[in-house]
Order: C-alpha cells, then sequence, then structure tokens
C-alpha cells in the first residue's frame, strides 16, 4: 500500500516568507491578468510587489496567510476589514494561487481560513472584489455560496475594468 506525507497546511505569514510571496504574486497575477490589466501597468504592480513589500505587509495589521502543500509555499491571502462601508464588515483581500494548483482544491484552504479569522473578529459579513474579466476567480466565489452585491468601473492602466463585490452574510 502507498502512503502519502504530503501535507496542506494554511499558516500566518512570517518574514521568511516574503520572497516566496513575491514570486506568488508575480506568477499568479501574471495568469490572471495577462490581457485584462494593460501589460505595462501589471508589470508595474508586479515590480512593485517584491519582497521588501511583503515584509511590511506581513509586520501590518492586514492578516496575510500562506498556504503551504508538501512544504513548498503555493498561494496566499490577505484579509481584514472592509475597505468601504456597508452592510458587510470583513473582506477578503486577496486570494491567489500558482496557476499548476488551481482547480484543484487548494483556494478552498485559504478561503475558509480567512473566513474564520474575520469571524474571531467578530466581523458581521464578508465581501470580496473581483475583475469581472477573472473568470476562474468569479466561479470560485459563486461556488462558494457568494452573490454579486454590486459592480462597478474603476480605470486601471488606462482601461475601464469592471469589478464585482461578491458578499456572504
Amino acid at each position: 500500500m502507498l502512503s502519502s506525507s504530503l501535507k496542506v497546511s494554511v499558516r500566518d505569514a512570517r518574514l521568511a516568507d516574503a520572497p516566496g510571496l513575491a514570486d506568488v504574486f508575480r506568477v499568479s497575477w501574471s495568469h490572471a491578468y495577462q490581457g485584462v490589466i494593460p501589460h505595462n501597468h501589471l508589470d508595474g504592480i508586479i515590480r512593485r510587489r517584491k519582497t521588501t513589500w511583503w515584509r511590511s505587509a506581513i509586520k501590518s495589521d492586514e492578516r496575510v496567510l500562506v498556504l503551504e502543500f508538501d512544504k513548498t509555499l503555493i498561494g496566499y491571502a490577505t484579509c481584514g476589514a472592509a475597505r468601504s462601508r456597508g452592510a458587510s464588515q470583513g473582506e477578503i483581500y486577496e486570494i491567489y494561487l500558482l496557476p499548476d494548483y488551481q482547480g484543484l482544491g487548494f483556494g478552498e484552504y485559504l478561503f475558509e481560513a480567512c473566513r474564520a479569522h474575520l469571524d474571531e473578529q467578530r466581523f458581521k459579513g464578508l465581501l470580496v472584489w473581483a475583475l469581472a474579466e477573472n473568470t476562474s476567480a468569479i466561479s470560485f466565489y459563486w461556488q462558494r455560496g457568494g452573490r454579486p452585491i454590486r459592480a462597478i468601473y474603476e480605470r486601471i492602466g488606462g482601461e475601464r475594468l469592471e469589478k464585482i463585490a461578491f458578499g456572504w452574510d
């Protein structure tokens, strides 16, 4: 009989994770937004999110979680108080996985860890924003029971892009 010692874990990010977070950010954002966000603007965003940026984020009040599979950092999530006023007090700001691990159920670990953290903080309601053209994110949030509660258009790199807010009670 074959046994597996592969392990999935979600934990708070540590300063030593900053280089891995920068790599996951670069690869996952390139994959998710190539052809959606104008190239030069996307490259600028990625250049700003280097190791130093991640060290600062880890030290901040924002919760940064990392997902490891077989001791390899494959994804991250950030969450905290909602950035906009409304019925939802908690917000998941970002959930991203390396492309090879998407669609395999790993995102669920990050999503549930964020929800647990927001519940511990006694936030009522949950909000997540996604670009309308990021169909994998839209599908992910629908599958987890989120429903569109509002949409806005935002100029990103000179393009007018639709953002959709998903909500949970």
